[in-house]
Formats: structure tokens, C-alpha cells, sequence
């Protein structure tokens, strides 16, 4: 978060374009479950070395090609063209490799995975990056990284190609195109749930962990949407993943600058860059709970109710005013806000930023506004409004022009804590959660691209 000056922070589509989509992430490594139900033969992969990863790799490119062979018809009435550039294994640690196309050297692959449009090829490293991703984020990480890339694929058949991007660039920016392509790796993954996948079997909870690989591919905090290599913030890729998923591949290929909207932004102000754009804990309280304060109000009282500010009351505990919320609580009996200041919630903001902290606040101060307009606090139908109107909140500190706004990554913590806590999306009584972290992300999301409209407060 910061405190921004009299400058109108807009939601941003101006955009750009780079070969490589994924680079050796961070990350703690995860119990991820297996996601085939029957691995298939690599020896169609060049340069293989026939063990598990590539075994893996090769029932996602395969089941994905099968997708495509159904979809692509469907959405461009033409024939789905399969790769004929071949897809490339390469074994980065060995420097006797031989490199695939669009590269000159085996380790020019290091860390990543790719699309190469002049040969029509997919590559991938699979020391550096493949085993990474299963190892941090589960088997349907590899998949969704490498149905990205089949989507660039599609993008080459629809004519999105290498010259097309550089004759139009504002056209066809790199963070439109990388957009796109986690588009339709969502789209697919929807396939693969909707048991239409012939080798795979990808469930909720393996999703939640496998899209924390999105957040890691992310642009670093604080890179312009206009940059020429941006690909996207952790907010903006999952949106995407989630748009595929729901609307499917006729939505990902309508996609253009005019119709996207991109949230990810530059830092404004030196001292917002040098703290990452993130503010103390005890700074972060001090700003934040008047501020939530102010909008809740403004929201009750538009809607001819009496607005009573919630007592703020920091806990050295976590709060048990009224069943397990999580570090922040609503309290309906005396109507004040508990938050946990000793361990909880500040590891929160010190391992994920200080939105973290905000979402967790805007979401019961939500319930604060429920209960004056006569909302039940009570099921999930409640908790999906608290959820929903936090991201009402961050709508309204993200566009606004004075006082207090969110920096660039603040969006992206909101992701990180919403896929990995249900704290947010409990209800006034800690007994009912919204859950998975994915249909979290999706409310949240509503609530800051619609508005309060969105959240059934009325």
C-alpha cells in the first residue's frame, strides 16, 4: 500500500512481446498429488531420456493436442494444424545437448519453457524447470505450463505470429499475448475437470497449488504494463486462467487491448519502490482501518442504513470473540474488529506484503457492513459477500486519486493469501468457508470488477 498524490491510478491496457513464458521459480515445495491416470510413451519427444518428468510431460502435450483437435474447429471453423516443428526435452546440466530451435545452445533453455513460431516447436527444460514445478507446486503445474504454450501455438494458427507483433505492436502487446495463452490453458483445464481428458485427472486442491506456478511467473513487482517484456502481474495471469476456465477459447481468442483490462502498473514514487510498495505492519493498521472505516460507512449509509465505526481492538491471541476467523475477526455481540498484532497476522504481511493484512481487514469490516444493513452473517452465502466486498474495497483504493492506494503488487498478495487461506471467505462465525482457493480468487475478483453490484449487500 501507499499514499499516493493527487495522480489517477487507472486500470491499464497498454502493452508487449518476448519468446521465453517461464523462468526457475522460488517456492516451498508442496505434497502435490498425481495428476494422471495413465502416463504415455515420450518417444515422440526429441531428446528425451524416457523417465518421469518427460513421461509427464508427454500425457500433457498429448491430452492437450486432443483438446485442441476438438476446440480448435470449433472456435475458428478450420482444422487444428498439430505441432510439426517436433517438442524438444533438453537436459540443461548437460553441456553436450543438443539445443532446439530458436535457440543456439542447450543452456539458452535454463529455467524455461517456450513456443518457437519460425519452427513451430515446443521446448522445455526439463533439469531446471520441469522437476522444479512438480517438486514446488505438484504435477499440475507442468501441465498448465505447458498447455500455455500450446496456446501460443494457437496464437501462431490465428495468425499472431512474430511479424504480426511487431507490425502492430499496441495490437498484439506481449502481455496481451501471454494473457491469452493462460486463457486457454485455463479453457483446457476445464476440459481435463470436466473428465474429457483421456490420461488426466486434475482436482481443485491440486489446482489451487498448481496456480501458485502463475503467481511465481510473474513480472517483477513494479514493471510498467507498457514494458516490452512484461507478461503479467500474479492478479492479471490468474484472472486470465480463470476467464479460460469459465468462458472457454472462443472468449480467450476474442481478447484485444480494447476489451482487456490490465491491472498491472509502475511504481510512482521512489520511496513506494524502495519499500517494494510495502508498508510497516503497525503503519499498515495505522492507514487501513480508518480508511476501511470511511468506505464502509459511505456504503451503509447509501444504502439508508446508520453506520457505527466497529471498535478496533488489537489481540495478542488470535481472536475468539466469535468462532475461528481466522487472525482478524468480526465481533456481531459488541460490533468491533479484533485483529491478532503477535504472530499470525504480521508473519502474514512479513512473508506475503501488507495486502495480505488489508484483504483479510477489508473482508470484516465487510461484515461490519452486512450486519447494519441487516445481512445474515451467518453460511457461506455470507462469507462470499465478506470476500466479495473486500474486493469492492480494493476497487475503490485502487482507482482512486488521493489519500490512501495500492501499490504495484498488492493485487498479487491478494491472490497469494486468498489461494492459500480461507481466513477471508469464513463467516461471522468461522464455521462456514469458501473454498477452493480458486472460486476464492473468482469472488474476490468480481467484487473488484464490478463493484459493490457484485457482492448482494443490498
Amino acid at each position: 500500500m501507499r499514499l499516493v498524490s493527487a495522480r489517477l491510478v487507472l486500470l491499464a491496457a497498454v502493452l508487449v512481446t518476448v519468446s521465453a513464458c517461464a523462468q526457475a521459480i522460488p517456492g516451498k515445495p508442496v505434497a502435490g498429488e498425481a495428476v494422471t491416470k495413465g502416463t504415455v510413451d515420450p518417444g515422440f519427444i526429441r531428446g528425451t531420456d524416457g523417465g518421469p518428468i518427460d513421461q509427464l510431460a508427454a500425457t500433457a502435450i498429448t491430452d492437450v493436442d486432443t483438446f485442441w483437435q476438438e476446440a480448435f474447429p470449433d472456435t475458428f471453423d478450420e482444422p487444428w494444424q498439430p505441432i510439426e516443428g517436433g517438442i524438444y526435452s533438453v537436459d540443461t546440466a548437460d553441456a553436450s545437448a543438443k539445443p532446439p530451435p530458436c535457440t543456439e545452445k542447450a543452456s539458452d533453455v535454463e529455467g524455461n519453457a517456450f513456443y518457437c513460431p519460425s519452427a513451430d516447436a515446443i521446448a522445455w527444460d526439463r533439469a531446471a524447470l520441469l522437476p522444479v514445478l512438480k517438486d514446488r507446486f505438484g504435477d499440475a503445474a507442468v501441465v498448465i505450463v505447458l498447455a500455455h504454450e500450446m496456446g501460443h501455438a494457437v496464437q501462431n494458427r490465428m495468425g499472431i505470429t512474430p511479424e504480426a507483433e511487431r507490425r502492430e505492436p499496441q495490437r498484439f502487446p506481449t502481455i496481451l499475448t501471454e494473457a491469452m495463452a493462460d486463457c486457454f490453458a485455463g479453457a483446457f483445464i476445464k476440459w481435463v475437470n470436466d473428465d474429457k481428458s483421456e490420461h488426466l485427472d486434475i482436482g481443485s486442491d491440486t489446482l489451487d497449488s498448481a496456480l501458485g506456478a502463475l503467481i511465481t511467473f510473474r513480472d517483477p513487482v513494479g514493471t510498467s504494463a507498457s514494458d516490452r517484456s512484461a507478461h503479467g502481474n500474479a492478479f492479471d495471469r490468474v484472472s486470465a486462467f480463470q476467464d479460460g476456465y469459465q468462458q472457454g477459447t472462443k472468449f480467450c481468442a476474442a481478447m484485444s487491448t480494447e476489451n482487456r483490462v490490465f491491472t498491472q502498473q509502475a511504481f510512482t514514487t521512489e520511496d513506494d519502490r524502495d519499500r517494494g510498495g510495502n508498508l510497516p505492519f503497525d503503519e499498515m493498521l495505522e492507514n487501513v482501518t480508518p480508511d476501511l472505516n470511511l468506505y464502509y460507512k459511505a456504503l451503509v449509509e447509501q444504502a439508508g442504513k446508520q453506520w457505527t465505526e466497529p471498535k478496533s481492538t488489537p489481540t495478542e491471541q488470535e481472536p475468539d470473540c466469535s468462532g475461528d476467523q481466522g487472525p482478524v475477526a468480526y465481533c456481531p455481540a459488541d460490533k468491533s474488529v479484533e485483529f491478532e498484532v503477535e504472530a499470525d497476522l504480521p508473519e502474514l504481511h512479513a512473508e506475503i506484503g501488507d495486502y495480505a493484512t488489508g484483504v483479510l481487514l477489508a473482508s470484516r469490516y465487510g461484515m461490519a457492513a452486512m450486519a447494519a444493513v441487516g445481512v445474515d452473517l451467518e453460511g457461506e452465502r455470507a462469507a462470499t459477500s465478506a470476500l466479495c466486498l473486500a474486493g469492492a474495497y480494493t476497487r475503490e483504493v485502487f482507482t482512486r486519486q488521493k489519500g490512501f492506494g495500492l501499490s504495484p503488487g498488492d493485487l498479487d498478495e491478494a491472490v497469494q493469501v486468498l489461494l492459500a487461506y480461507d481466513y477471508a471467505a469464513r463467516d461471522a462465525t468461522g464455521s462456514a468457508a469458501l473454498g477452493p482457493g480458486f472460486k476464492r480468487v473468482e469472488v474476490f475478483r468480481g467484487g473488484v470488477f464490478e463493484g459493490i453490484k457484485a457482492c448482494g449487500l443490498a
